[in-house]
């Protein structure tokens, strides 16, 4: 409340005040001091990752190697054969300007056995509505394969996990996903898809609170005046808006490991160059894949820092990275892939910005590989205008990327690495199908969704304590 509270004053005093605009400090809460130290951290994580599976391949190439990719993120508890009885462990392993998200660490476990959505003011207990709401820490995860058809948007509290490790769970509905004036959300391996408008009536954002809602955009993810935020392990596609939004002074973002296929505006940091809270806007966007029919804004940004690592980007049909409102891009090590048209080989965009105003802001390429055609205009002080045209992909740079990227999206149960398909029942039946309607099935779903052994290690000794914790009706329902 004390956060949407200044940023509120400070949006005041700017509109109103010349002397306002010119004197204010814009530092909003979570707003790392030095940016470049966290990128220098980044890549130190990087590099001791793959070192570290170079000096373990030349030991063995069996064992623990196996399980090396260099990318330090998954290096950090897929390694550990107990993972599944050490799940938290995960909130730890981030990088980035999103590293201090904790999620539902130290928090109970969360078993969501219900995945129906058809009272947003009144949750059942075993809901996922019923968990995100609550003010304690909760580490939510999923004993089985579900698809979850959201009737509103799912509005999270802070300290929040949601782990879809071991099942096959989607997303898809109203909504979807609101993060809004809190802090500490960790969303992991789950599909998000087929999002689409929704509002218009109550919602409930609390055990003690619920509210009238307006219509929303139809993000997939949508973060509002929030901080200390993780995405990662996610496949997006299909919304009606965005896939993920970050708007009006977020900041503390990690966006890792994802793959986004298959959608118009993919991703957009900062709603306006006139807010100028959003200066502190500060987002690590890491070893993502931005895969098949994806057309503009990966990302566009206004305002802020955006650090653009160790990505693959395979093709778009306008542009990769836009902005306007003089944010600061520092991409590094990426891959961009021009798409065929001759009219769209450019990485960038100043969007709506005359030339003589974007020579100043701070946009650089370094270490970047482009193929097919591919350029990237950089700019900004002490850093001449050039247009570097596409050159011949170095081989370790380019095996270096596939390596970093080979598990973006969903992991095991509903990977890529199994056959594509769309979803279906596991063994014994549970779960929810998809049937054969296109609207809810995710390019990115894959046919094996069987679930694996650790997922019953794991439910076997919290299934009980569920029903004691969680199934006890909170006295605001009654």
């Amino acid at each position: 409340m004390l956060q949407s509270t200044c940023i509120v004053l400070i949006s005041l005093m700017c509109t109103f005040s010349r002397f306002g605009r010119a004197k204010l400090n814009f530092t909003l809460p979570g707003q790392h001091p030095n940016p470049e130290a966290v990128v220098q951290e980044v890549h130190r994580r990087v590099n001791a990752s793959v070192n570290y599976r170079r000096s373990m391949l030349q030991v063995s190439q069996q064992d623990q190697s196996s399980c090396l990719t260099g990318n330090p993120i998954d290096d950090c508890w897929k390694c550990d054969p107990d993972w599944p009885n050490n799940r938290q462990r995960l909130a730890d392993c981030a990088i980035g300007f999103g590293q201090y998200s904790m999620g539902g660490k130290n928090g109970e476990f969360y078993i969501v056995t219900d995945s129906t959505d058809d009272d947003p003011v009144n949750p059942r207990p075993g809901t996922l509505r019923y968990a995100v709401i609550q003010t304690e820490p909760l580490w939510i995860v999923f004993p089985s394969n579900m698809l979850i058809k959201l009737s509103q948007e799912l509005i999270f509290n802070s300290y929040k996990t949601l782990d879809g490790r071991g099942a096959n769970v989607h997303i898809v509905g109203g909504g979807c996903i609101t993060l809004q004036f809190i802090s500490n959300v960790i969303i992991h391996n789950i599909h998000i898809h087929h999002c689409h408008p929704s509002g218009e009536t109550n919602v409930r954002s609390s055990p003690t609170h619920y509210g009238w809602r307006t219509k929303s955009d139809g993000d997939g993810i949508s973060i509002f005046g929030s901080k200390d935020i993780w995405i990662d392990h996610c496949s997006l596609s299909h919304c009606k808006d965005g896939l993920i939004d970050a708007v009006e002074g977020s900041t503390g973002i990690t966006i890792s490991n994802n793959y986004f296929s298959n959608h118009d505006e993919v991703m957009l940091l900062g709603a306006s160059d006139d807010y100028l809270p959003d200066s502190g806007m500060q987002v690590t966007i890491a070893f993502n894949h931005f895969g098949e029919k994806l057309v503009q804004r990966m990302p566009r940004c206004r305002r802020g820092y955006i650090h653009v690592v160790n990505n693959d980007f395979t093709q778009w049909e306008m542009y990769a990275i836009g902005g306007s409102g003089n944010p600061t891009i520092n991409s590094q090590g990426n891959r961009y892939t021009a798409p065929s048209n001759h009219n769209a080989k450019e990485v960038t965009k100043r969007v709506d910005t005359a030339e003589g105003e974007w020579r100043g802001w701070n946009w650089r390429s370094e270490g970047d590989i482009m193929v097919n055609g591919a350029f990237f205009v950089a700019s900004g002080e002490g850093v001449e205008v050039k247009y570097e045209k596409a050159y011949s992909v170095e081989p370790k740079s380019a095996v270096l990327i596939d390596q970093l990227i080979m598990h973006a999206g969903v992991l095991g149960v509903g990977g890529r690495e199994n056959n594509l398909g769309m979803w279906t029942k596991g063994s014994e039946g549970g779960g929810n199908g998809f049937g054969s309607d296109p609207d809810y099935t995710d390019d990115f779903s894959r046919s094996s969704v069987l679930l694996s052994p650790f997922t019953f290690v794991l439910v076997s000794p919290l299934i009980a304590f569920s029903c004691l914790l969680f199934y006890k009706v909170h006295p605001s329902f009654l």
